[in-house]
């Protein structure tokens, strides 16, 4: 086979591949026995058709289509290969020739992951850790937790408010005729949560149980069903039940429900230094993210569009499963927000190109100073892991390689050694004169 690369414009080129006769003729050999049980020929049991009389009757081209999808994909792989490109989004093919006993010739149009043209990166400066724990953030801590425990108490007369989970039946219609998906009974929702479409929930403060109310809204123009976006809407309401948080008290009661400790000083001391401790972790988070945010503006970098839409899937699929261990879906989700996919999508692109660009920096750095990762360091994080999800090492290795992500595994940790190489070479703000 040959194969040849001529860049045409940034990020793409032109792949030329030529696959010798040998390869073709036994693509259509594969081509035949695939056809072959299906064809039906007068004077021949099916499936039983000899091949002479298969192509004078259909003719050999009837097997070019087959063939052509039994021999490009295993072609394509080997010129990507072997001209050492690497290609960030399905190809576009030409097929200039296919034919018995010729060469199959095709060329392939195809996006490759862009050069990064490298700026500063050493002596970048980052702001200094800060972990302190003032005496409010302690106490925020203290009210987050008292409303965690909280308790939802039903409550037997009074007004909704802010804050409060209500059960309501709601049936909605727009121009007098109701819409579908516009009905729930006895549907939970919290005052206050933004759940639900804008204005909605502000106007059931003040219901008393066993109330009926419409409530009149807009929805969003932006709203996922084009039937309804933009267009005012009336909800019918009965509020059945009212349900209120009663905060535990602070004390020495609440400190003994909650931890290990007999007194609530005690709790807070201890709450104090795990307070601490993450924000010495954020700290260190946000300190690494300036420094890879400083070394990639410094870069110069053209992004193809495909690698920024594979990382926007990456991230659309991410925050569906995390609506998923929420009890919610998309759908629901885009109902609640009056959003549609497109527009997720595109409050996500700002960051997926962020994410795309910030890797390919740091790829590009790890290749400069030649940071690799070793096979010790890949046992290594294998034995993390293991003690993680309580599997052997051996048995995660097996894994990784049989799903072919060991390579992406070292992909990710040499993205990190690389952090820590800029970490190692940055100065905080006090060092800086």
């Amino acid at each position: 086979m040959k194969a040849t690369w001529e860049k045409i414009e940034q990020n793409v080129g032109t792949l030329d591949v030529e696959v010798e006769e040998s390869r073709v003729k036994d693509a259509l050999d594969q081509a035949f026995k695939k056809v072959m049980p299906k064809v039906n020929v007068p004077g021949f049991r099916k499936g039983k058709v000899p091949r002479g009389i298969f192509e004078s009757r259909f003719g050999v081209e009837s097997l070019y289509q087959d063939a052509i999808d039994i021999l490009l994909p295993d072609a394509y792989s080997a010129a990507v290969s072997e001209t050492g490109i690497q290609p960030v989004d399905r190809p576009e093919i030409d097929v200039e020739q296919f034919a018995k006993n010729e060469p199959f010739k095709f060329k392939a149009k195809v996006t490759v992951k862009p050069e990064v043209e490298l700026g500063e990166y050493k002596g970048l400066e980052v702001p200094a850790a800060e972990a302190e724990v003032t005496d409010e953030e302690l106490q925020a801590e203290l009210e987050r937790l008292q409303e965690r425990h909280a308790e939802l108490v039903v409550i037997e007369e009074g007004e909704a408010a802010k804050g409060d989970t209500t059960i309501i039946d709601f049936e909605g219609f727009v121009d007098g005729e109701a819409f579908e998906g516009g009905q729930a009974e006895r549907y939970t929702l919290e005052l206050g949560s933004g759940s639900f479409i804008p204005g909605f929930e502000e106007q059931l403060i003040g219901m008393n149980i066993g109330d009926f109310k419409d409530v009149e809204v807009n929805f969003p123009e932006e709203y996922h069903a084009e039937n309804l976006a933009g267009k005012p809407a009336v909800f019918k309401v009965k509020l059945h039940e009212i349900k209120r948080k009663s905060l535990p008290e602070l004390d020495d009661e609440f400190a003994k429900d909650v931890s290990e400790f007999d007194t609530l000083e005690e709790y807070k001391e201890d709450l104090k230094a795990n307070l601490k401790e993450r924000k010495l972790k954020e700290a260190e988070q946000a300190r690494e993210s300036a420094v890879i945010e400083k070394a990639a503006e410094a870069a110069q970098v053209e992004i193809p569009e495909a690698m920024i839409a594979s990382e926007t899937d990456y991230m659309l699929k991410d925050f569906e499963n995390r609506l998923s261990q929420q009890g919610m879906n998309l759908e629901l989700y885009y109902q609640f927000s009056g959003q549609d996919e497109a527009a997720l999508r595109g409050q996500m692109r700002a960051d997926a190109e962020k994410r795309v660009r910030n890797n390919l920096v740091l790829e590009q750095i790890a290749k400069a100073e030649g940071i690799e990762v070793s096979e010790d360091e890949l046992s290594e994080e294998l034995e993390n892991m293991s003690k993680m999800y309580n599997r052997p090492a051996e048995e995660l290795r097996t894994i990784f390689t049989g799903n072919g992500n060991l390579a992406n595994l070292k992909e990710d940790l040499a993205l990190r050694k690389t952090i820590k190489f800029l970490m190692e070479h940055s100065k905080t703000a006090t060092e800086v004169s």
